[in-house]
């Protein structure tokens, strides 16, 4: 091994409007913020995913080969149903091309993430979040 990741980094316009949407989605607080740079993730000594100023980013245009989605996060959720007016809510926009359980959406700075149904594997959701449903 040579490291250990540290954050995955998103690019985008205003950095604390974009880590806003990702800790109300995902459960995970703010834990370190400037005017350019916005952290969130389990604690203040946890690698989690930042937010970084790019005033000029343009963003992906799904599903446009011209403009491709860079990346994207996969979100598990307990119910497809149930989560989607929820991101809704929080400001995403669905995005066409979606499968038959995994919906395609885009967060407020247009960049793709899907909502997956929680494998079989996994603990429900409400579970790990330590917040009852």
């Amino acid at each position: 091994m040579i490291g250990r990741l540290h954050h995955v980094v998103i690019d985008c316009p205003d950095p604390a409007v974009l880590a806003a949407f990702y800790s109300d989605l995902l459960g995970l607080p703010v834990t370190y913020r400037d005017e350019d740079w916005v952290v969130i993730a389990k604690d203040d000594t946890t690698s989690g995913i930042a937010f970084q100023r790019a005033p000029d980013l343009q963003p992906p245009q799904w599903p446009d080969p011209a403009r491709p989605q860079q990346f994207h996060l996969d979100v598990m959720v307990d119910d497809v149903e149930v989560a989607e007016p929820q991101v809704l809510r929080l400001g995403a926009q669905r995005l066409p091309g979606n499968g038959t359980t995994t919906r395609v959406y885009a967060d407020p700075a247009g960049h793709p993430f899907c909502l997956i149904p929680r494998p079989g594997w996994a603990p429900p959701i409400h579970e790990m979040s330590g917040v009852p449903r």
